[in-house]
C-alpha cells in the first residue's frame, strides 16, 4: 500500500472515529436524561464504531502483537458500557417508565445522520483497508437500521404511552454489542496467536 493511499485510509477511519465518538456522549446523554434503555444500548454502538476505526487507523502502523493488545482492550470498552445498559433495563423492569418520544425520535435522527455520513466516507475506501475498513462500513450502514428501528419505537411509544416497547428493544440492541464485544475480542486473540508464531513462540 503506497503512503498516499494510507494517509487517505488514516484520515478517514480517524474521521469517522471522532463522528461516532463525540455523538456516543451526546446520546449517552440524552438517554441518561429521559430514562431510555435504547438509546443508552445504542449509544454503545457508537462507541463500538469509535474502537473499530481506532483500531484500523493504528494497525496500519503497529506491530501485529500491539493490533492485538488494543483490540482486547477495546472488547473491553465496549462490554462495560453494554453491562450499564443491561442494568439500566432489568431495573427498569418494575417500574417501566416512558422515555420521553420526541427526544427519542430526534436524538435517533441524528444517529441516522451520523452513520449515513460515516457509511458515505467509509464507502469510498472500503475495498482499500482489507476486511476491517469492509467489516466498518457494513456496520455503519447496519446502524442506519438500527436507528430506525428505534425512531418507529418511539412513535410507537408515543401512541401505547409505555416504557415497555423501549426496554424490548433495547435488551435487543444490548445483546448485539455484547455479540459485537466477543468477536472483536476473538479477533484480537486470533492476531495474538498470529503474532506469537510469527515470533516463534510457544502457543
Amino acid at each position: 500500500m503506497d503512503d498516499t493511499l494510507k494517509r487517505r485510509l488514516r484520515r478517514t477511519v480517524l474521521i469517522v472515529a471522532l463522528l461516532n465518538f463525540g455523538y456516543f456522549f451526546i446520546e449517552v446523554t440524552v438517554a441518561l436524561a429521559i430514562g431510555s434503555v435504547s438509546l443508552f444500548a445504542d449509544s454503545v454502538d457508537f462507541l463500538e464504531d469509535t474502537a473499530v476505526n481506532l483500531l484500523i487507523f493504528f494497525a496500519l502502523s503497529w506491530t501485529l502483537a500491539n493490533r492485538a493488545r488494543m483490540g482486547k482492550v477495546m472488547a473491553g470498552i465496549i462490554l462495560i458500557p453494554a453491562l450499564a445498559a443491561a442494568w439500566q433495563a432489568i431495573s427498569k423492569f418494575s417500574n417501566p417508565e416512558t422515555p420521553d418520544p420526541v427526544a427519542l425520535i430526534v436524538t435517533a435522527g441524528g444517529a441516522i445522520v451520523v452513520n449515513l455520513t460515516c457509511s458515505l466516507l467509509l464507502a469510498r475506501i472500503r475495498h482499500h483497508g482489507g476486511s476491517m475498513s469492509t467489516a466498518a462500513f457494513l456496520a455503519a450502514r447496519n446502524d442506519v437500521v438500527v436507528n430506525v428501528a428505534i425512531i418507529a419505537m418511539g412513535l410507537l411509544t408515543l401512541w401505547v404511552q409505555s416504557g415497555w416497547p423501549d426496554i424490548v428493544l433495547g435488551l435487543v440492541i444490548i445483546v448485539v454489542n455484547v455479540t459485537a464485544a466477543k468477536e472483536v475480542w476473538e479477533a484480537a486473540h486470533e492476531e495474538s496467536l498470529a503474532a506469537k508464531v510469527i515470533a516463534g513462540e510457544e502457543l
